[in-house]
């Protein structure tokens, strides 16, 4: 005789993962981590059982959108085989995320291993610090860097252009 665990609030567990789901637009077929590496946002999206032909990645104004398809594994119904449980999902799903006018989509990369789909959205170059480059009249003095000298030497014609140029400040 086989012990079974009796379990009497699985029939209520099932009715709401199943409201959920509908509810949260399939989210919990594509499970999902985002996090930041340096100049890159990156995705990691559970798709076990998926077909890498079956994953359509696409980016139409500023949203990513990840569509894949399960497809059921066939079973003989007869009087001896059939399904004895069933909680797997198979079908289409989607999966949307909004990209920030910050992040270069023409540069998105994915890749699928293992059941594990990650996709790769660069931030845009427009988009991360940059320096700026410091003049002093015609002449460079530095580019925020505390090594050398800020001053160039430069010669004597730009050094009286730029010693004119303090006594208008002066004046002004």
């Amino acid at each position: 005789m086989a012990l079974v665990e009796a379990n009497p609030f699985r029939g209520l567990d099932r009715f709401f993962d199943q409201f959920a789901q509908l509810a949260t637009g399939d989210a919990k077929l594509m499970p999902m981590d985002v996090y930041r590496d340096a100049d890159n946002y990156v995705a990691k999206m559970d798709l076990p059982g998926v077909d890498p032909a079956n994953i359509d990645i696409d980016v139409n104004d500023n949203v990513l959108t990840v569509r894949a398809e399960r497809t059921a594994q066939d079973v003989k119904h007869d009087e001896h085989s059939g399904w004895v449980s069933r909680e797997r999902s198979y079908g289409s799903f989607a999966r949307q995320l909004s990209l920030d006018s910050g992040l270069d989509a023409s540069r998105i990369s994915a890749d699928y291993t293992n059941g594990e789909l990650v996709i790769t959205i660069p931030v845009a170059d427009q988009a991360k610090p940059q320096k700026i480059q410091v003049t002093h009249g015609q002449q460079q003095v530095g580019t925020g860097s505390s090594k050398g000298s800020a001053v160039d030497s430069g010669t004597d014609s730009a050094k009286a252009s730029t010693a004119e140029a303090d006594k208008q400040l002066q004046h002004a």
